[in-house]
């Protein structure tokens, strides 16, 4: 319901383009998540995942750092307070790096 420039924010092609690359890295992640379980639950030894464990933990972090990023800016001033439409954003803003780092560094994996 946002409007800038006199349109609605969904109109602006930048908007939608966000929306979808968040889409598109959510998805991405969820089929390595599948990939990964599919393997465990048919038999393959933990450590034969671990390289793809560790790209998954890397690529999934990046994912939701790049979506609370994005969501808000597209929330704007609405995404830092903790109440309204923004609440969610505001969350998960705050906690995307007490998520990421306790899986361990993604600069030594």
């Amino acid at each position: 319901q946002r409007k800038t420039f006199g349109r609605k924010l969904i109109d602006h092609q930048i908007i939608r383009f966000k929306l979808a690359e968040m889409l598109r890295m959510i998805e991405s992640v969820q089929d390595s998540c599948e990939r990964v379980a599919y393997a465990f639950n048919s038999g393959v030894k933990d450590h034969e995942l671990g390289m793809e464990c560790a790209l998954l933990k890397v690529n999934a972090s990046k994912c939701f750092e790049y979506a609370a990023r994005e969501a808000s800016q597209i929330f704007g001033g609405s995404a830092i307070v903790k109440e309204g439409k923004g609440k969610i954003v505001e969350r998960l803003y705050r906690v995307v790096r007490a998520t990421a780092t306790p899986g361990g560094s993604e600069e030594v994996l």
